[in-house]
Formats: structure tokens, sequence, C-alpha cells
């Protein structure tokens, strides 16, 4: 019997382990889990969506056959990607691929072009309705989110914003995304719940319990498990 007892602790054991090894494996080489922080890319993500990204979307295979098998996608205008911030490679951002490389990419009154060409953006948005003049000196960062450019991007970079235009801290800020900085493409929310705008930045003990309480309450069952594309 003791051996027995034994035999099913050890049984056990083996199998947390080998879960653990197989959960660290895909957690750091398959899928991450991510919280949307802010509100830049409404409506398509919102404040408290929480997502699991795909990490072999744009992984360049090593060698014939792991492209056979495990087949990438080439990273194309209007994905949406995550990406270490160039401000701060330990901050993840989420924004949309507005120009590749060599692509010519100008903002004219709130208009996107794109080597010159209009581009039809149906999932952006735009809160202030106001186009600011680019000779705007007094509005000067106003008039610079809505007339921007024209750039081109350079070899190895990409030119990224949020869909929520007029609230977006992102390429037209701090410039170009280096494409070594990509971490991957957002997969599907596997939680979502209604959190406030900044809830990110409140951190102390009492701010920590109103979040677990409100989880649950404010969640939004309707966007569970919603496929991002």
């Amino acid at each position: 019997m003791k051996k027995k007892g034994k035999n099913i602790v050890r049984e056990y054991f083996e199998l947390i382990a080998e879960t653990a090894v197989f959960v660290f494996f895909v957690m750091t080489f398959v899928v991450q889990a991510f919280q949307i922080p802010t509100g830049s890319m409404i409506p398509k993500l919102l404040v408290g969506d929480f997502l699991l990204v795909n990490k072999m979307a744009y992984v360049r295979p090593s060698f014939s056959l792991e492209g056979v098998l495990l087949p990438q996608k080439q990273i194309k205008r209007k994905d949406i990607i995550v990406f270490k911030w160039p401000g701060d490679l330990t901050k993840d951002y989420v924004k949309r691929v507005i120009g590749l490389e060599g692509d010519k990419v100008e903002i004219r009154a709130k208009q996107l072009y794109v080597n010159d060409e209009p581009i039809d953006e149906p999932y952006k948005i735009h809160k202030d309705s106001q186009a600011y003049s680019k000779d705007d000196a007094y509005h000067y960062d106003l008039a610079i989110r809505d007339n921007y450019g024209p750039v081109v991007v350079p070899a190895g970079h990409l030119f990224v914003m949020g869909d929520n235009r007029d609230d977006s801290a992102d390429s037209r800020t701090w410039g170009f995304v280096p494409l070594v900085n990509i971490k991957g493409r957002p997969w599907i929310i596997y939680f979502s719940y209604e959190a406030e705008r900044d809830a990110y930045l409140k951190t102390s003990f009492r701010d920590r319990l109103k979040k677990i309480l409100n989880f649950i309450p404010n969640a939004r069952w309707g966007r569970l498990f919603k496929i991002i594309n």
C-alpha cells in the first residue's frame, strides 16, 4: 500500500511538472497574455480587454521545413500588432500597421495617404471633428496630429497608429517601430471588463482591491472569445 501510495504521488508530481513545462513553453514561444490599458485602439480593442497574442504569427523560419510545418504571415498594411515600444523596451504596445518599409506616409486634415493614394480606413474613429491646420502654431500638437509628414518608412521599420486617431500616441509622436521589436499578432479576447481609462496607473492597495471586487460585475461577457481580425 505504501509503495502504491508513493507511485500515485510520483505520477501526480510528474503530471504537474510536465504541465508546468508545457505551459512555460507555450507562454514563452507560442502565445502571450496581454491587457489593453489605454483607449488608443477603440473601438476594435477596449480598455480592460485581455488578449492572447500569437507570438508565432510573424516569426521568420530558421529552415525550410519549419516554414512548411509552421507557415508564417507577412506583415501587411492594416494588420494589428503587439510590439516592444522603442521608447522603453520593457513596455508592450498594440497598434495598427499603416506604413511598410519604403512607403511614403502622409496625413492631410485627418485623411491618410500612403504613396500619395488616399487610404480607406473604416476601422478608425475621430472624436474631435475639427482638423487643425498645419500652420496653427497655437495648437501645434493638434496640428501635427491632423497633418503629418510626408515621411518615408526606412528599411527594417514600420509606421503604426491607433484606431482612435485623436487620442493615440503612436508613430506620429515617437517615430517608427523596428521590425525586430514585433512580438506578435493579437489573436483572441479571453476576458474583458469595463475598466477605467487610467486604471493601469492606479497601483495602491485600495485601487487593486477595487479592481478585484469589480472584476466580475463589470465583465463584458459579449466580448469573451472574440477573434481579433
